[in-house]
């Protein structure tokens, strides 16, 4: 990639996350032509993760399942003149680097390995257990530029692992930022594999049941003004359409200006039109100079946790768990110390007559947090055993109590561009290359609401009390503390419904979780959707398991299983 490519460049993804499928590399390779090929392997539990497992052993920290993919896999690569750039490398991208050089050794290959460092802010947090920052796709340009076949980063940006093959492709500059944030909404769309291609689908039930068993993963065709088609192999299973790739937009999002280190794109910007079959064109982004800062990820150990499941059967159920709460509300009170944070919750899984004794049966569950370990130990497990001959009738629990189990909690900081030292180190002689922060910069800001369609005229009198999902989809997940949850409508007149009636108000009503949070509503009329941010619903994050769904992945198909009144005219 010398910078004066032309034409379309084709970059494939090979994984969502640290133990996505393993056989996607592989796929992927042989699946079609491809220019490149990413693997995003980071998030913020992955590296609470990496962390401990460089506590045992600091010459790791890194994804090892990619090792043992370019083990089986680098030979095709290279043999196919496919690029090869993840983010695998986490805490320790050179040692990743060099194992990756010792195995084409190995294998008697010749393969130009280069990584990029300089995300690691440790020094600055020496009470953290990993403190990175979110680079940009630079450093990943210089190491293809300079020839190398295979890199290995940190953390970066999920949508750098494509911003930066399509710079070093293109030619692109820091200032070429129409184009930038065009491919950095083409590596948003492809970060998280087959969410892109019918995974995770909130209208699942609409494909065909074969294809969606194994979704082939998702590859752009990018152009050089930076519009792209969103695509996959011929032959693979899943689907690519409007509705997938809108989905995967609204994906851990929020307002319409989508910061990153290398360009700041706007979602209200972007345009979507079919181009086939499985193949979504996406052009008309908009980009804007990215902020002064990079976000950076902080993870700790926060603490330890344990958990006990009580099974209700049958009759009796709400007294049922009122007994035992107070039971061991008691012997908890009657402890040396009380658990920092106690937390019931039912769920009522049970039903009436029911011709199974799992269907017959509630859960309760009991969560305890303490940053002293013994004080969600045996305290906690001690109380819930005793209790088995002498509380509710049907005493069991699903799992027996066990010993508390560290739990970590994640905090998002931002720190000035210019002070972070963002390198490629190029494998022919371990030059190292200094990418400088971009010079032109733009404080962020929400953009002005835009106006709403007209609202829709119908019949008051002839709506139907049923499931906002009949037709809204939705996707959700976790940022940090918050959530948020995007709700797509499929047509104009849905549109025109939806804006107007899916107030934060009504959110809340859905929602009565949400009921005393702060909630940001953000209105993408290109896409005819709306996005909510959920502030601290999720706690300290996803590693510290505060809530039953603690990623939040399933919130948005929690709110369109609620009823409203609907239309008749929209089902």
């Amino acid at each position: 990639m010398s910078g004066d490519g032309q034409g379309v460049l084709r970059i494939g993804n090979a994984s969502g996350f640290y133990g996505d499928r393993h056989s996607a590399v592989q796929e992927m390779l042989t699946g079609g032509p491809l220019d490149v090929l990413t693997g995003d392997y980071l998030a913020e539990l992955t590296m609470l993760i990496l962390g401990r497992d460089r506590l045992k052993d600091p010459g790791r920290g890194y994804a090892k399942t990619f090792l043992r993919q370019m083990e089986e896999c680098l030979g095709e690569a290279l043999a196919r003149g496919v690029r090869v750039v993840a983010n695998a490398g986490g805490l320790n991208p050179a040692g990743l680097a060099d194992r990756i050089r010792e195995l084409a050794d190995r294998l008697g290959l010749e393969a130009r390995v280069a990584h990029v460092e300089g995300d690691d802010l440790g020094p600055r947090h020496p009470d953290a257990l990993t403190a990175h920052a979110y680079l940009g796709g630079f450093g990943i340009a210089a190491a293809l530029r300079a020839g190398a076949n295979v890199v290995v980063t940190g953390r970066v940006t999920d949508a750098a692992l494509v911003t930066g093959p399509a710079a070093a492709h293109f030619g692109w500059g820091p200032g070429d930022h129409d184009r930038l944030a065009g491919a950095v909404v083409a590596g948003h769309v492809l970060e998280c594999g087959t969410q892109a291609t019918g995974g995770n689908y909130a209208f699942f039930a609409e494909l065909d049941p074969v294809t969606l068993a194994r979704p082939g993963f998702p590859l752009a065709e990018i152009h050089p003004d930076g519009s792209c088609v969103i695509t996959k192999h011929p032959g693979t299973g899943g689907v690519v359409d409007l509705g997938t790739v809108t989905a995967q937009l609204l994906y851990e999002t929020s307002g319409a200006r989508y910061a990153g280190p290398d360009v700041t794109a706007r979602l209200d910007t972007v345009r979507l039109t079919p181009d086939g079959p499985d193949r979504v064109r996406v052009d008309g982004v908009r980009g804007e100079a990215p902020p002064p800062t990079l976000k950076a990820g902080l993870t700790r150990v926060g603490g330890h946790r344990n958990e006990v499941v009580f099974v209700l059967t049958g009759l009796d159920i709400d007294a049922k768990a009122d007994l035992v709460r107070d039971q061991i509300e008691d012997a908890l009170g009657q402890a040396k110390s009380r658990p920092e944070s106690v937390r019931w919750e039912l769920a009522r899984t049970d039903r009436p007559d029911a011709p199974t004794e799992e269907t017959a049966s509630a859960l309760l569950r009991l969560v305890v947090r303490d940053r002293d370990a013994d004080l969600v130990g045996r305290a906690v497990t001690g109380a819930a055993i005793e209790l088995a001959l002498g509380s509710y009738p049907g005493f069991h629990v699903t799992a027996p109590p066990g010993k508390g189990t560290p739990y970590g909690v994640f905090e998002a900081v931002y720190v000035d561009a210019t002070t972070v030292d963002h390198v490629a180190v190029l494998d022919e002689d371990g030059r190292r290359v200094h990418i400088p922060a971009p010079k032109d910069t733009r404080e962020l800001a929400d953009v002005p609401p835009p106006s709403l369609p007209e609202s829709l005229a119908y019949d008051r009198t002839r709506t139907r009390r049923a499931p906002l999902g009949l037709i809204a989809g939705a996707r959700s997940g976790d940022k940090g503390g918050d959530a948020n949850v995007g709700v797509w409508v499929r047509t104009d007149e849905a549109w025109r419904w939806l804006a107007h009636t899916l107030t934060v108000e009504l959110f809340r009503e859905l929602l009565p979780e949400t009921a005393d949070l702060v909630i940001h509503r953000h209105v993408l009329p290109n896409l005819r959707a709306l996005n909510f941010v959920v502030e601290g619903i999720l706690g300290d994050g996803v590693a510290s398991q505060a809530r039953f769904d603690p990623q939040a992945k399933a919130l948005g198909e929690w709110l369109r299983a609620r009823h409203v009144d609907l239309p008749e005219s929209l089902l």
